[in-house]
């Protein structure tokens, strides 16, 4: 799955850029409180773009931690039901997240359609403020597509040499 490859290798890019960057920035902005007297009223934007960064940050991140098995599960109720039951119990988990991230994805969407339509921007940053609501509705739209690739069995994300790997 090279497609696949790709989308690891540029969420993975994306993730440490924007980590790098929210540390680059936080240091400036100690730097310039501590030593810039009235120049560092210059950097009040940055506590509000590295609390944007922070959210794309985070819901870049929550498919590829589902995709290396990083979310919390508990792992022996989950075997022990499917050994006693005979039950699919993965793939019921794959297939309620499937369908629970894609109407989030949705809600997402709605929501950042919303906020698009009424045109209002942050205070310090003067960017459109759809961006915020756009980071979870991408969040989810890379955890469902796990989700999915799990569902059919594409990825292991059950696998230990998985979440090794990462």
């Amino acid at each position: 799955m090279k497609a696949l490859s790709v989308l690891r290798t540029i969420e993975r890019a994306s993730i440490v850029t924007i980590f790098l960057l929210m540390v680059v920035l936080y240091f400036l902005n100690v730097v310039a409180r501590q030593f810039g007297g009235t120049f560092a009223s210059d950097f009040a934007w940055v506590e509000e773009a590295v609390r944007t960064l922070n959210l794309f940050l985070v819901f870049l991140a929550i498919g590829l931690a589902l995709e290396y098995g990083r979310h919390v599960g508990v792992h022996t109720w989950r075997d022990r039901i499917a050994a006693s039951t005979g039950l699919p119990v993965r793939k019921l988990i794959d297939a309620v997240g499937f369908l629970f991230s894609l109407y989030l994805l949705w809600l997402g969407w709605r929501m950042t359609e919303f906020v698009y339509s009424m045109g209002q921007k942050s205070a310090t940053l003067d960017i459109p403020i759809f961006w915020i609501y756009l980071a979870p509705a991408i969040g989810f739209g890379l955890l469902a597509l796990r989700y999915f690739l799990s569902l059919i069995g594409a990825i292991d994300r059950y696998s230990d040499e998985t979440a090794e790997e990462y």
